[in-house]
C-alpha cells in the first residue's frame, strides 16, 4: 500500500561503514523505492566525515543529486546545513511535506544530512 504524498522517509547511508560505491548503490535503490512509495521527501544521513571537511559519501551523494536535479529526476535537494526556516528552498519543501516542520535537524546546521524533494 502506497504512503500518502506528505511522507518523509529517512535512511542512514553510514550503517555498516560502506565504501562510497556501496553507499551510492544504496542511495539509488532508496531513491527508487521512495518514488514507488510516493514519498514527498527522503532524508539521507551520510555523515560529515572524520576530517571535518566533508566525507566522501556526502560529497558523492550531493554530486549525484546535483545531476539528478539537472536531469529533472528530483525536484530539489536541501543540504542539512541550509535546512532552515529562513531559507526559501526549505519553505518550498514544507508545502510538499509538512512533516519536515517537525524534523529534528531543522535550524541545526547539520552538515551530515541531506533532504531530497521529489
Amino acid at each position: 500500500m502506497a504512503k500518502p504524498k506528505n511522507t518523509l522517509r529517512e535512511i542512514n547511508l553510514e550503517i555498516g561503514r560502506p565504501f562510497v560505491d556501496q553507499a551510492m548503490k544504496r542511495l539509488t535503490m532508496e531513491l527508487d523505492q521512495s518514488r514507488r512509495m510516493g514519498c514527498a521527501v527522503l532524508k539521507i544521513i551520510h555523515g560529515y566525515g572524520s576530517s571535518g571537511t566533508g566525507g566522501k559519501i556526502r560529497t558523492a551523494s550531493r554530486k549525484h543529486l546535483t545531476r539528478l536535479k539537472e536531469e529533472g529526476q528530483i525536484t530539489d535537494f536541501l543540504p542539512g546545513e541550509g535546512f532552515s526556516i529562513f531559507e526559501e528552498a526549505t519553505r518550498r519543501a514544507f508545502t510538499r511535506c509538512a512533516a519536515l516542520r517537525q524534523d529534528r535537524d531543522l535550524d541545526r546546521c547539520n552538515h551530515g544530512v541531506t533532504f531530497i524533494v521529489f
